[in-house]
């Protein structure tokens, strides 16, 4: 039978001539289908009104419900350009722009100065903490100012009586050695030499006089100030002199500023850092609302503070606002922003109030416990739509703070409206967060707690919460752990191109042009059930390593 079968089968050349004669005929029979002059004109009409999903006044204003950033998705749009011709650049404040659209949270586990300097070199701001007594929180600022400038204009200098313990002092407090060493001890004293770490290192006796240890300015390199030599020039003499600092001085050989080496090589690493006008790095700092922290605002100032962020986790009050009118009324150049709120009327509140900028989120965040405690707050999605919403006609940026746990969760923030992304449970693991890590179970980690925990408040953190002196304080937070994430360095350039790359998948080359397309319907939304956001994460698999960037 087997045989039978085999024979009534054609031959392979027989088989191709059958399958292939019909296919040639064909082609050479029909014509290939084409759309129509009629059809092209039919699809660009559609075009003009052809829109999927919502827009943002439908999704979040008419739909009366409260959407967190899992409930929603971003409908893609056309990509006509590549992903590096993402701009990025956004406002921090009504007066502060920045390259990147990301702020690190003042929490006493994410930011402190070395935070603050990372974020700030990499184009983004760190607000520091106010966990911590007035001269703590000042010091902090005054390391984040002092550690890249073009000019040193207030460098840290000893007498020739001074011991090496001083200089050990100055590195303990501030993290650097090279103090000049002048007449007086002084800025604008005679420049007699300077100390650095290759003068002092094998000295045992920490008791020696500077001046027996320092390198005499004889061999140093001074540049005058009535040379009036421009940055560019004095840069130049800085590298071809091979030496770490040039010092400023003028003719009666008073040093009137400083300029670092080191500093080159990190505006040479890093060319879009946050900078001001004197090209330190930009910081802010939180206070809070307590007659006790005008004092706090002063010490700050003083300290070089860029901006201040009222910290409360209710914003919308008397006290914040007495506190708002009274910084405009005695520094009226300071910006101020305020929050947290989540509802047009409390941001109309407080730009009424001078606010140049508001802080979004209430009882979002990862270590926040606000809304299941108080039974007050919003979901993160919502809330800033409709802030921002409300501050854009007025030119005041929004700040959303908390629920953010990935890129996409950025960007989505983005989208609805921020014009600033707060971290605090996304950075308290890297290297430059405050505190050591350990090992739980073989995995390294950090620790982080939210400013609400009994554990923070109990260091002083609770008048954000109105909890005062109270005998019993009733806790808004928990306190945990997050895992390594490595340094900054590394970390936020992922993060950002994350975002660039989500900006691109939308077909917005920028944030004003997003804006602008979700003012004019053009960005479209839709809701995710949850076998949507399932579907929309890893799954299916038995088991899977998940790389962050590599």
């Amino acid at each position: 039978p087997f045989s039978k079968i085999q024979s009534t089968m054609p031959s392979t050349a027989e088989a191709k001539t059958q399958i292939s004669s019909p296919m040639r005929a064909s082609k050479n029979s029909c014509k290939m289908l084409k759309l129509t002059e009629e059809q092209r004109k039919q699809i660009e009409e559609e075009l003009e009104t052809l829109r999927d999903g919502m827009d943002g006044e439908t999704m979040f204003l008419k739909n009366n419900k409260g959407y967190t950033y899992d409930d929603v998705i971003l409908l893609p749009g056309s990509i006509d350009f590549g992903v590096d011709e993402v701009d990025l650049n956004t406002n921090l404040t009504r007066n502060i722009k920045l390259k990147i659209p990301l702020v690190s949270s003042p929490m006493d586990t994410v930011t402190e100065h070395r935070m603050a300097i990372a974020m700030a070199l990499q184009g983004g701001i760190g607000i520091i903490h106010y966990n911590n007594s007035i001269e703590e929180q000042a010091r902090e600022v005054e390391r984040v100012k002092r550690f890249k400038n073009g000019f040193i204009i207030d460098p840290k200098c000893l007498g020739p009586n001074a011991k090496i313990h001083d200089v050990d002092l100055i590195k303990a407090s501030y993290g650097f050695t090279g103090v000049p060493i002048t007449e007086t001890g002084n800025l604008h004293s005679k420049l007699l030499g300077i100390v650095s770490a290759n003068d002092v290192d094998f000295v045992e006796d920490r008791q020696t006089c500077l001046k027996d240890v320092m390198t005499p300015v004889s061999q140093l390199v001074v540049a005058y100030e009535e040379d009036n030599k421009s940055l560019q020039e004095l840069n130049k003499l800085l590298i071809e002199s091979k030496k770490g600092k040039l010092h400023i001085c003028n003719k009666k050989g008073e040093l009137v500023a400083l300029m670092s080496r080191k500093d080159l090589l990190k505006h040479r690493d890093f060319p879009n850092a946050s900078k001001d006008s004197n090209k330190q790095l930009l910081v802010g700092a939180t206070i809070g609302t307590r007659p006790n922290d005008k004092k706090r605002v002063a010490a700050l100032v003083k300290a070089g503070v860029d901006l201040v962020v009222i910290d409360s986790s209710q914003g919308d009050s008397k006290y914040q606002i007495d506190m708002i009118h009274w910084i405009k009324d005695n520094y009226p150049t300071l910006d101020v922003v305020g929050g947290n709120i989540v509802t047009r009327r409390q941001a109309a509140h407080l730009i009424q109030a001078g606010a140049d900028g508001l802080r979004v989120g209430m009882g979002v965040g990862s270590i926040c416990t606000t809304q299941e405690v108080c039974a007050v707050g919003r979901p993160q999605a919502t809330a800033v739509y409709n802030v921002s919403q409300f501050a854009s006609k007025f030119g005041i940026p929004v700040w959303a703070d908390g629920g953010v746990a990935n890129t996409g969760h950025i960007t989505k923030a983005l989208a609805v409206g921020a014009s600033m992304v707060m971290m605090g449970s996304m950075l308290a693991g890297t290297e430059e967060a405050p505190g050591s890590y350990e090992f739980i179970d073989g995995v390294r980690v950090k620790k982080y707690r939210g400013m609400g925990s009994i554990e923070a408040m109990t260091k002083g953190s609770s008048i954000r919460y109105f909890a005062g002196k109270k005998k019993i304080r009733v806790a808004q937070g928990v306190a945990g752990t997050v895992m390594d994430k490595g340094s900054i360095q590394h970390y936020l350039p992922y993060l950002v191109l994350g975002v660039r790359h989500g900006l691109q998948d939308l077909g917005q080359q920028s944030l004003p042009k997003l804006a602008f397309a979700r003012k004019t319907g053009a960005l479209r939304f839709e809701e995710r059930t949850h076998a949507a956001q399932k579907e929309g994460g890893v799954h299916d698999l038995h088991s899977y390593k998940k790389q962050l960037f590599g």
